[in-house]
């Protein structure tokens, strides 16, 4: 980092800005395999905060890289760099008072263990959606992994490339076994 750049002070700071919103901010982060249901649950939890009257955002990985990280590819180089520009807005956007909402495969634990370190101790609460391979597969929604079987999408997470599941998450569940509302019965609860 160049010297020239120096933190500015501000005069408003994240506990003024979330006593304004009469909130907690903080970050849930949902890591899985491709088809686990992560944006599904992501876009359940958001819903369901907003009509508690929650200041909510969601940012989801395949969104996010049409703008924010349009210029990255799927190297790991590039999926470090994608969660890294992901935590750090993430960190901001609770500093803002929000309650933000990753959904992103996020493989690799020390991409996870980064983002943690950006916020204070509990703003960060990792959700582990824990679908097996088999059922994410089998579910396929954008037709990945059988392009990702035919050679057409190397290093695809759960083909040929590498997803590193969460050792002790705040939160595990496994869409395979239970409903998209017991799911978010179960996210919820363990927010409280």
């Amino acid at each position: 980092m160049s010297a020239a750049v120096v933190w500015q002070k501000l005069g408003v700071g994240g506990t003024a800005r979330a006593a304004l919103k009469r909130q907690r901010p903080r970050c849930l982060w949902l890591t899985g395999l491709p088809g686990a249901g992560k944006s599904t649950l992501a876009n359940l939890i958001e819903h369901a905060l907003h009509e508690r009257g929650l200041h909510t955002y969601l940012l989801d990985g395949d969104n996010i890289r049409h703008g924010l990280s349009a210029d990255l590819g799927f190297s790991e180089a590039d999926r470090d760099e994608n969660i890294r520009r992901v935590a750090e807005v993430a960190r901001l956007m609770v500093d803002a008072g929000l309650v933000v909402i990753v959904a992103f495969i996020s493989p690799y634990r020390r991409e996870r263990e980064f983002a943690r370190s950006l916020f204070a101790p509990g703003d960060l609460v990792e959700i582990h959606v824990a679908t097996p391979l088999s059922v994410c597969e089998q579910r396929d929604p954008k037709g990945m992994y059988a392009k990702a079987r035919r050679g057409d999408l190397p290093d695809f997470t759960g083909v040929d490339g590498r997803y590193e599941a969460p050792e002790n998450p705040e939160i595990r569940i496994d869409t395979s076994d239970q409903s998209l509302q017991e799911s978010l019965r179960q996210i919820l609860n363990g927010l409280e």
